[in-house]
């Protein structure tokens, strides 16, 4: 199982817990298109940052699947949450959907200059996708956009909920690399 790899100049790291307590630069919440924040992660995101990235949130939606929009991060330790909209209301998603989303969130951070950024296992929770087409997609997207892209990133952090997703995606972090 592998935990790390090194992409060029960026380090793609596992990790097992709560997103909202990353320190980096930005986190990335698992949006739907209006980029209401109720439960899972974007219910986490909102009860630790404050209403106020909610709001700032709304105000920027409804945006199309795959998009993603940055607000504040209220009273979290980073600086940006970068909503990456995985789902429409029917709250259901798709591999294409992960990874446009995937996409879009390290765009919005190689926009703002953003170097240590964080993701979670996105659509796994509300929207419903399996741990391994999620790892799959997101890993793949990650490691094309850090191979083409000249980025500013330097760290992805994946936080995992528990052991079935981070070993799923250290699975496919060793496949990927390999």
């Amino acid at each position: 199982m592998l935990t790390e790899a090194k992409v060029k100049a960026v380090t793609i790291r596992l990790y097992k817990g709560d997103i909202t307590s990353y320190d980096g630069d930005a986190i990335v919440n698992a949006a739907n298109n209006h980029l209401w924040m109720g439960s899972g992660v974007a219910g986490a995101i909102k009860k630790k940052g404050g209403d106020a990235i909610e709001k700032e949130a709304v105000s920027e939606g409804p945006v199309k699947v795959g998009e993603a929009v940055v607000t504040g991060a209220g009273k979290l330790k980073v600086d940006y949450v970068i909503h990456a909209v995985v789902m429409d209301q029917d709250l259901k998603t798709n591999e294409r959907s992960i990874r446009e989303a995937t996409q879009s969130a390290l765009m919005r951070c190689d926009e703002l200059k953003i170097e240590r950024v964080a993701f979670p296992a996105l659509g796994t929770g509300v929207g419903s996708i399996d741990y391994e087409t999620c790892a799959r997609a997101m890993l793949e997207e990650m490691m094309y956009y850090i191979e083409e892209e000249d980025t500013s990133l330097k760290e992805i952090a994946i936080y995992l909920y528990g052991d079935e997703p981070y070993q799923v995606f250290a699975e496919a972090l060793e496949e990927i690399v390999s």
